[in-house]
């Protein structure tokens, strides 16, 4: 096949997709139907068995060559009617104008009230004179962490599969193409409502409101004022997931406000970052130079594009104080669910009306984090450590994480006569699911993509089948869990990744 070729792909016999109008019944003010365009010689590299389960896809359909075609935009799923969707946005905190679905093409929505999109499967109207492909480094990063992030409970996006192509494709180097498979109940963005704010087009402002209202916060609609509540409902889901991500060390990399979900999910895994050595400053995007993106800055960066968010839904909320109102919960909710996931980790366990800990448990937490940062303490590998502390009563190997002794010894201290107030015996079972033995570091990633550069799939696969359950002891695979190599400090990640 010729790498050029854009003729229009045959549709494949899949399984019954019940295709809903969903996003599509928006109209072409939304959109663009286009076709995805094929790659040449397409091979699998790497498939989600849950991600599978979710979508209702059956294992034989899933390794055939329909599915692999399908999956790498050379044929099309039957039924579906691929489209790029128009978004805007602010980029780096300055304003960027019309944005769009640049490389990633929506299939549509299936009976599970799911959408699938195909990301790298070529140009579209919106891809600004970008090529609309993704690299197979990026697209196995992106798959990955996907599901790393579901495992972890963290609300994503969910990934499917990822295809390779020897099409050529140039970044900082040539490398070879690669097609993500990904779904969510809804891609939608703030920039999707933003886009239509600065244009001034209320009407399509006002069904996009509504569409997301109807099929995603239908609570909202018996509120006073249902656009208020909207923007209430999304920036308490948003604090969630904040608090989420900094409880575990993840940074994204990215938080363009075309990268935020209207749902409250992660999207668009690009130079994104679980924390080695705990550095509160950390900058995992070689492209942010001026580090507004840095991981204690994550908080701060959700509520000023949320605030970007209610500035576009005004003229449907129309009185400011209502939306400033609506953004109020953000911190609040930040601050309480931040401290629930910590309590977690450290194994504070307490029943739901015992209030009376809250403000040491805040202090408590506050100074070992302070801790961690003063000796640049591995974040992952201290969990695991205290947690097994915790189990056998033996804290020399967490002592010997820290160089402040002194400083880990009094907080210790403090430590334990928490401990004994909480619960008997929940500590180490809560500890065991809230704190990670696995999590996507950047030096894992790479050695997937190594092998898979060079033809083995197989670390893809296994490391896989560990971030899907990254709570389990994997005794194969221990060494994953142990600390980065030296060489994982030269990685060095960026918007193209």
């Amino acid at each position: 096949m010729n790498p050029n070729d854009t003729a229009r792909p045959e549709p494949a016999s899949s399984p019954d997709w019940g295709w809903q109008p969903g996003f599509a019944a928006l109209g072409p003010a939304f959109f663009t139907h286009l076709q995805p365009t094929p790659v040449p010689s397409p091979y699998w590299v790497g498939v989600s068995a849950p991600a599978a389960q979710a979508l209702g896809l059956a294992s034989e359909w899933l390794a055939s060559d329909e599915a692999l075609q399908a999956f790498s935009g050379n044929q099309l799923l039957a039924g579906s009617q691929p489209l790029a969707s128009v978004y805007s946005g602010h980029q780096f905190g300055l304003w960027a104008g019309q944005l769009g679905d640049g490389r990633a093409i929506l299939l549509g929505e299936t009976a599970r009230k799911l959408e699938i999109q195909l990301k790298g499967a070529g140009r579209t109207p919106y891809s600004r004179g970008g090529d609309g492909r993704a690299v197979l480094r990026s697209s196995i990063r992106e798959f990955l962490c996907s599901e790393a992030m579901h495992a972890l409970g963290i609300p994503t996006t969910r990934a499917l599969c990822v295809t390779g192509s020897p099409l050529p494709v140039q970044r900082e180097t040539t490398e070879s193409a690669a097609v993500v498979t990904r779904f969510a109940p809804s891609f939608i963005r703030f920039g999707h409502f933003e886009h239509f704010a600065a244009r001034d087009q209320i009407p399509e402002l006002r069904a996009l409101a509504d569409h997301v209202i109807d099929h995603h916060y239908t609570a909202c609609r018996g509120a006073t004022n249902p656009y208020a509540a909207l923007l209430q409902a999304v920036s308490e889901r948003t604090a969630e997931l904040l608090a989420r991500w900094q409880a575990v060390g993840f940074c994204h990399g990215v938080m363009n406000t075309d990268n935020m979900s209207i749902l409250g999910l992660t999207i668009d895994y690009g130079p994104f970052q679980f924390l080695d050595t705990f550095d509160p400053g950390h900058i995992c995007n070689h492209s942010d130079t001026q580090g507004r993106y840095a991981f204690n800055r994550q908080p701060q960066v959700a509520y000023w594009n949320l605030f970007c968010l209610a500035q576009a839904l005004m003229p449907l909320i129309e009185d400011q104080e209502t939306a400033l109102a609506a953004l109020a919960p953000y911190k609040t909710v930040y601050a309480l669910s931040f401290l629930a996931r910590m309590r977690e980790k450290l194994g504070l366990v307490h029943r739901q009306d015992d209030t009376r800990h809250s403000e040491s448990d805040g202090a408590l937490i506050e100074e070992l984090l302070g801790l961690l940062a003063a000796s640049r303490v591995d974040y992952t590998v201290f969990w695991l450590r205290l947690t097994d502390a915790v189990d056998s009563g033996d804290f020399t190997p967490v002592r010997d994480l820290f160089l402040d002794r002194e400083g880990w010894d009094g907080w210790l201290l403090a430590y334990s006569e928490r401990l004994v107030q909480s619960e008997a015996g929940s500590a180490v079972a809560v500890m065991r699911t809230s704190n990670p033995r696995y999590v996507l570091r950047n030096h894992l990633g790479e050695l997937a993509i190594r092998a898979a550069s060079a033809g083995d799939f197989s670390v893809l696969q296994q490391l896989l089948q560990v971030l899907e359950r990254p709570y389990d002891i994997h005794p194969e695979h221990a060494q994953w869990s142990g600390f980065a190599p030296e060489w994982a400090s030269s990685i060095a990640i960026s918007c193209s990744s």
